[in-house]
């Protein structure tokens, strides 16, 4: 069985791949250039639709992201309790801006005020730019040693109170949660490099990828498997992928050609510098999907398919998850299984806009995935990482 999360659009949706939402960021642009050039501002009204719409289609749970060109996930989810039931929020922040105890007791209170819907997304950060933003100037192995300081941290003061540490980024004397917490959230984690999949390995819950083709995937579940079993532990593992699916294979390659048209070369050539000056060794990868040089010169939607019915369009201008699964219903739900069947267990989805795909694929490949016997009905149980031999 699967399990599958939709996507909150904290920083602006449209139909296109551009925007304050979509596309690589620059130091010009941000919520005002939402509103302004006639995108979908992230207002509480319209996330709070985005919301319901995915509790409603049936997704588990909502991914909402962080960085400067967000609205705070921790805040805006807040808000969006009180307009949903059952929906999960998978907060994404970076660990090194907050105090781990703090951020122990502030996942207690959300699990209080929530009734347990809280799964923490936690992330280290690649892009110097935007660390230095937040007065993170660490390097690149120093913010991964940090990272596991601050998940050895909190789930000390979940579990241990009252927590004593000390180590070279962050210290505790006594650290303890008022009340408890229950449940314990979920910690999902990605990365690709050798410190990252270290720290996955020894903290997470659940190991994210983003969306490169399944044989390349096969091989990155081996290695944190590998990593796992060494300390002893299992983790499971998801998808961060965008998805377009529509009634016939034909029509949604149509409307990936339709996304390409809409970029401007010169667009595409300032995006792919800036992703190339990335720290994140996840982001080399989905660069090196397209192996062309000239990245602005695409003028068929095929040309950037990656793998059967997986097209890395959407990475020509957006950084972080660049491809998306793109065909009628049946093919995207043939990805999806082939995704399953090496290893992974949860699929984070979106799609642009956020409402209208969710149903594109909620009414298209849910069904096709029930029949199939992957997707069950209902919030699923609560599984977290269990040693070897439980």
């Amino acid at each position: 069985m699967i399990d599958l999360h939709w996507f909150l659009p904290t920083s602006g949706d449209s139909r296109s791949l551009l925007g304050a939402g979509q596309g690589v960021a620059h130091d010009d642009v941000g919520l005002a250039q939402t509103v302004a050039s006639g995108f979908r501002p992230p207002t509480i009204d319209y996330l709070a639709d985005v919301a319901r719409t995915a509790e409603r289609l049936g997704f588990t749970g909502v991914l909402t992201p962080t960085g400067t060109w967000c609205e705070d996930a921790w805040l805006v989810t807040a808000a969006l309790v009180r307009e949903t039931s059952t929906l999960r929020f998978l907060v994404a922040f970076r660990p090194g801006v907050i105090n781990p105890v703090l951020a122990a007791q502030m996942a207690a209170a959300y699990q209080r005020l929530s009734g347990g819907r809280l799964m923490l997304n936690v992330v280290t950060g690649g892009e110097p730019r935007e660390q230095a933003r937040f007065g993170d100037t660490d390097s690149k192995q120093e913010r991964y040693r940090r990272t596991g300081e601050f998940l050895d941290v909190v789930r000390g003061t979940w579990t241990q109170a009252p927590f004593d540490y000390e180590g070279r980024h962050f210290t505790a004397q006594g650290a303890m949660v008022a009340g408890g917490i229950d449940p314990v959230p979920d910690i999902y984690f990605g990365g690709s490099s050798e410190p990252a999949g270290a720290v996955a390995a020894r903290g997470a819950d659940v190991y994210l990828t983003w969306g490169e083709p399944p044989e390349q995937v096969a091989e990155k579940i081996a290695w944190m498997r590998g990593l796992a079993a060494a300390e002893g532990r299992r983790l499971r593992f998801g998808l961060r992928v965008h998805t377009l699916s529509r009634d016939t294979h034909e029509e949604a390659w149509r409307h990936a050609q339709w996304l390409l048209d809409g970029l401007d070369p010169r667009v595409v050539a300032g995006a792919q510098e800036a992703l190339r000056a990335s720290e994140s060794t996840g982001q080399q990868r989905m660069l090196a999907l397209r192996e062309r040089a000239d990245a602005t010169t695409y003028t068929d939607a095929r040309q950037l398919e990656v793998h059967p019915g997986l097209w890395s369009g959407v990475g020509l201008v957006r950084g972080g998850a660049g491809t998306s699964l793109v065909g009628s219903h049946e093919e995207v739900a043939d990805l999806i299984e082939q995704y399953h069947r090496i290893g992974i267990e949860e699929f984070i989805l979106s799609g642009y806009p956020h409402i209208e795909e969710a149903y594109w694929f909620a009414e298209g490949v849910m069904p096709v995935l029930r029949r199939r016997g992957l997707l069950g009905e209902g919030r699923p149980a609560d599984r977290h990482a269990q040693p070897l031999g439980a």
